[in-house]
């Protein structure tokens, strides 16, 4: 009784920050954000130049993906990954929906909270999707069946923990750090890195227009895959909410509660939901949250505070904010409104 009541406690204070955050988010955004027109058109990111040998090449994509990061917080990242790993890993996700039955699936139902597989099924008008979610770093958990998945999944996020590393390096440099500081603060070599794999109904077929309601995700950043466009909404700086269109050869980048904090609010991580509305298939995604070590403590760095500029985040070890709001690890859930200091004049 006493796990239930503080379950539904945990429920009502998340439900009451997640109420406000839309406020602090569109009030809190840094004031030396460029006054551009952003046009709601989300950035796109070429990885190999991040690394190119031009220096002039070079410096213009990393000032880019500056800019991204501030005055969007998200990105379509092309030349990360190829093509055909990404398609790979989703047949693999496909065929893990469908030659599995769901009696199969049940297998992974939450059985205690150091859960490294998890499945669960919802479907009313609050969430609609059937889901599989793995621990992915530092090793690699998956399902035995079917064979192809574990192979498909595993490169897919062995190249994936490159591109991470790589964008570690760069998001360093732009933040005025040497290129290994991210990498060794969120000790990413230990990273918990969590997947979602999403298998989303036909808007005909579900119990209301939400796939996923209106979050944040800790950790790094979030890479984003799917097999059918449309359905993930971005909340921008601007309060617009911007569908997610991802183009072929591209992976979606969203960054995290973890970066938020590390950098004392000068990044943003921002807040999204899944809509079903032009569902006319199933669509599947796997949305990757790479997240620190467990053990890393994260607060903001002390280049990003000032007099005119507190820490605007309580500090704590990834683990802990995992499981700050009564979560599991697994479950990879926001405690970033829960972490935040409130202003004080």
């Amino acid at each position: 009784m006493a796990n239930r009541m503080l379950g539904q406690e945990c429920f009502v204070l998340k439900n009451k920050a997640i109420s406000h955050l839309h406020d602090f988010f569109l009030n809190s955004i840094n004031s030396d954000v460029s006054a551009i027109d952003l046009c709601d058109e989300v950035p796109t990111i070429d990885y190999s130049l991040l690394f190119s040998e031009n220096h002039d090449e070079r410096a213009k994509s990393l000032e880019h993906l500056g800019k991204a990061c501030q005055e969007f917080g998200f990105f379509y990242l092309i030349n990360g990954v190829e093509q055909s790993v990404v398609e790979g890993a989703l047949k693999g996700i496909s065929d893990f929906f469908e030659l599995t039955n769901q009696e199969e699936r049940r297998e992974y139902l939450k059985k205690n909270p150091m859960d490294r597989i998890r499945w669960g099924f919802r479907s009313h008008a609050g969430e609609n999707r059937e889901y599989l979610k793995i621990v992915a770093h530092p090793e690699n958990h998956c399902p035995s069946k079917p064979a192809s998945f574990r192979g498909a999944i595993g490169e897919y996020f062995k190249r994936m923990h490159e591109v991470e590393l790589g964008l570690a390096k760069a998001i360093s440099k732009i933040l005025g750090y040497e290129e290994t500081y991210i990498e060794k603060e969120f000790k990413l070599e230990a990273g918990f890195d969590v997947s979602a794999m999403n298998l989303y109904p036909p808007s005909f077929q579900s119990k209301g227009s939400i796939g996923v309601p209106e979050h944040t995700d800790p950790g790094f950043f979030v890479s984003l895959i799917q097999d059918v466009n449309g359905g993930l909404q971005m909340l921008t700086h601007k309060g617009n909410w911007v569908t997610v269109n991802i183009p072929r050869n591209a992976i979606f980048i969203n960054l995290g509660d973890h970066l938020e904090i590390l950098s004392n609010g000068k990044y943003k991580s921002h807040i999204h939901q899944v809509i079903l509305d032009n569902n006319e298939v199933n669509r599947i995604s796997m949305a990757t949250l790479h997240g620190p070590s467990l053990d890393t403590f994260v607060a903001p760095a002390s280049r990003f505070i000032d007099e005119s500029h507190p820490p605007a985040y309580r500090g704590m070890t990834y683990k802990e904010s995992l499981e700050f709001n009564g979560s599991d690890e697994i479950d990879v859930q926001s405690s970033l409104s829960l972490l935040r200091i409130p202003f004080s004049l």
